[in-house]
Formats: structure tokens, C-alpha cells, sequence
């Protein structure tokens, strides 16, 4: 009786809570539309991607898809899960100004660490700053299971987080990160992870399912 209980007290998904609302949180997506999304450059919403079962989905590679509205400093917190290979992305503070999102916006990886090729490099395993920071092993869940990612951006202070635990730590414009951009191929692009302020975007061009739910946001001031 005590496990059926606590299971009805359960959040739901999709939802604040009064506290969560009082406290500043907002939900990207209701679980029931696509409200608050639009294609990168388009201001349409790729028709791969869905709602399912209470979950932003998407089942085959398609255009990438961002915000309607831009943010500056915020508490950023998703939950997803991808099928086995899977590789996709969450990319912050992203600008329209070039072909691909990714060419302005840095990005924390989403992947099948044991399953897809980027996972046997740190710099492009889960839980990333894709191709500048690595991420530790050993917090990821399987294929199929759902986790949780935290994003927390402050002025030029930037943390990932992966169920629960800091993964990477970085100050966007400092001389390290400078210098690991010069080493990367976002060299060639003079504005890369230079916005202050930009769109959430989530990454839809690679093969494979994708699904998503509870992304909340809080604005920092």
C-alpha cells in the first residue's frame, strides 16, 4: 500500500510543481504539442519530429530543432533517452548566422557511449562539451533508459551535469578555452560560443530514435 501510494504522489510528467513555478522553473515542452519549437532557420517544426506518449520525439534523422525564444543564463534540466548507437545533442545559446547550428552553439552530447564510434573518445562521449571538455565514464545509463541532464549557464560559467553527478566544468572565453577551439574544427568559425545570449537547440540529423521529456528551464539573473 505504501509503494502504490508513493507512486500516486508521484510527479507527473511534463509538470511543475507549485514550488518548481514558484521558484522560477518554466516548461519547453507540455507533452502534448510542439508548442515553444521550431526548425533551425524555419519556422516550422521538421515533420519528423513528434509528440509520443508524452515524450518530443523523433525516430529517423532530421533537421535539428530550437526554441522560439532565446536565453541568456539559465538552469537547464531534460531528461532523455536514445536507442542503441544512438547520437544526438543539446546545443545552448545558439545563433541563426551560419549553416548548422552546431558551427555557434557548443553542445553537450547525448549518446550510446558503448554503441556508437564517439564514444571511445571522452571528448565526444555523453555527458561532453563535444570535442573541448571531456566528460568522466561510468554515470551513463543504457540504451533505452532514461537520464538526466542538467545544464546550469552563468555569464561565462558553464557546467554539465549527467544523473546527478558534475561532469564537466568550463569558463567560455577563458585562455583554455580559447585554445582548445583553436585546436578543434570550430576554428573556422570566428563566432563560435561567443553569443551571450541564443537559442536551445536539440540535435535531430543524426539516424536513430530520440525521445525527450521534462525539459524545464529557470532564467538566472
Amino acid at each position: 500500500m505504501l509503494l502504490i501510494a508513493a507512486a500516486a504522489h508521484a510527479q507527473q510528467p511534463n509538470t511543475l510543481t507549485a514550488a518548481q513555478s514558484a521558484a522560477g522553473w518554466k516548461l519547453l515542452f507540455d507533452g502534448t504539442t510542439t508548442n515553444g519549437w521550431r526548425g533551425y532557420k524555419s519556422q516550422s517544426v521538421p515533420a519528423a519530429w513528434h509528440v509520443a506518449d508524452g515524450t518530443l520525439a523523433k525516430d529517423v534523422g532530421t533537421d535539428d530543432i530550437i526554441t522560439t525564444d532565446k536565453y541568456a543564463n539559465f538552469d537547464l534540466q531534460v531528461d532523455w533517452k536514445l536507442a542503441p548507437k544512438g547520437n544526438a545533442g543539446v546545443f545552448y545559446r545558439g545563433t541563426e548566422e551560419y549553416d548548422h547550428i552546431y558551427w555557434s552553439a557548443p553542445e553537450y552530447q547525448l549518446l550510446d557511449d558503448k554503441g556508437h564510434a564517439d564514444g571511445k573518445d571522452r571528448l565526444t562521449a555523453a555527458g561532453s562539451d563535444y570535442a573541448l571538455y571531456p566528460s568522466p565514464k561510468g554515470y551513463l545509463h543504457a540504451p533505452g533508459a532514461w537520464n538526466h541532464t542538467r545544464i546550469l549557464v552563468n555569464g561565462n560559467h558553464v557546467e554539465h551535469w549527467l544523473n546527478g553527478h558534475r561532469m564537466v566544468t568550463y569558463t567560455l572565453g577563458s585562455k583554455d578555452w580559447e585554445a582548445r577551439v583553436k585546436k578543434s574544427k570550430f576554428a573556422d568559425y570566428p563566432n563560435y560560443g561567443k553569443a551571450s545570449t541564443g537559442y536551445i537547440g536539440i540535435q535531430g540529423d543524426h539516424d536513430g530514435a530520440l525521445a525527450l521529456r521534462n525539459i524545464k528551464i529557470k532564467v538566472l539573473p
